[in-house]
């Protein structure tokens, strides 16, 4: 018979051990005031609010440092080109640029406190957490590779998106209303695009994620404008044609309306 080796006693022993740890007691409850948005086309933009709450068992120690929570928002992927401009000749004109693949097209980061107050940047960077470390791969020529923080193309990218209120984030964006029961304001600007929207929450103690829950939402058109688009984008030659059709009707009307005899 052939005994097993030290080191396959070691490997069972730990395996045992880990089986056997007990997993974080607490369990996050969130919920949004609005899972359907409706856009308009008198939307003004909207603001939805996230209200969740911290579970606890029998089991649960008391954190020494509390909780943390930090919620990102992130919308539907869109591909978005940027250009650098220079001037050549006293004209300005675009002399470099890059493809963002699967950008988000809106992107929120709130927390109830700096996210490098509530963790370290290693395990924020591996949790993907903050606008520095959300991962935007560029398209320059044939390669495609996330870039660095300071990449010159990503900051002046996310500063437009930041300015246009469709990227933003806030460490004073999650409220505790008790020591387990928070919430969280979302805007929504007026050019939020149309799609579904996944809002991720993470509770962090003492420097590390215990537990983690999904919210997410749909932005969606609504009235004669989304008749029109969904009519432009699923029968382009009828809607071509009747377009055509609208225009001549519209001239010839025009015509008979202001002919002067």
């Amino acid at each position: 018979m052939t005994r097993p080796s030290p080191f396959a006693l070691l490997a069972a022993l730990g395996a045992l051990i880990v089986s056997v740890t007990p997993a974080a007691s607490e369990r996050l409850v969130a919920s949004l005031s609005n899972h359907r948005v409706m856009v308009t086309s008198n939307f003004t933009g909207e603001e939805l609010v996230l209200f969740g709450g911290i579970e606890q068992d029998a089991t649960s120690r008391p954190r020494r440092g509390g909780y943390d929570i930090v919620v990102t928002v992130t919308g539907p992927s869109q591909t978005v080109v940027t250009f650098r401009k220079a001037r050549a000749l006293g004209i300005w004109v675009n002399t470099d640029s890059r493809v963002f693949e699967d950008a988000p097209a809106y992107l929120a980061v709130l927390s109830n406190r700096p996210l490098d107050a509530i963790t370290n940047a290693e395990t924020l960077r591996r949790l993907q957490l903050g606008l520095d470390n959300i991962p935007l791969p560029q398209r320059a020529s044939v390669n495609i590779a996330d870039a660095a923080s300071d990449n010159p193309f990503r900051v002046a990218f996310i500063k437009i998106k930041s300015d246009q209120g469709l990227y933003r984030e806030a460490s004073n964006g999650v409220t505790f209303l008790a020591p387990a029961l928070f919430r969280a304001s979302i805007p929504l600007p007026a050019e939020v695009p149309v799609g579904t929207y996944e809002v991720d929450v993470r509770l962090f103690a003492d420097g590390a994620q215990i537990a983690r829950t999904p919210a997410p939402f749909e932005v969606y058109k609504s009235g004669f404008e989304q008749v029109v688009t969904v009519a432009a984008r699923d029968h382009g030659v009828l809607y071509g044609l009747t377009t055509a059709m609208m225009a001549i009707a519209t001239g010839w009307f025009a015509s008979v309306v202001f002919r002067r005899d």
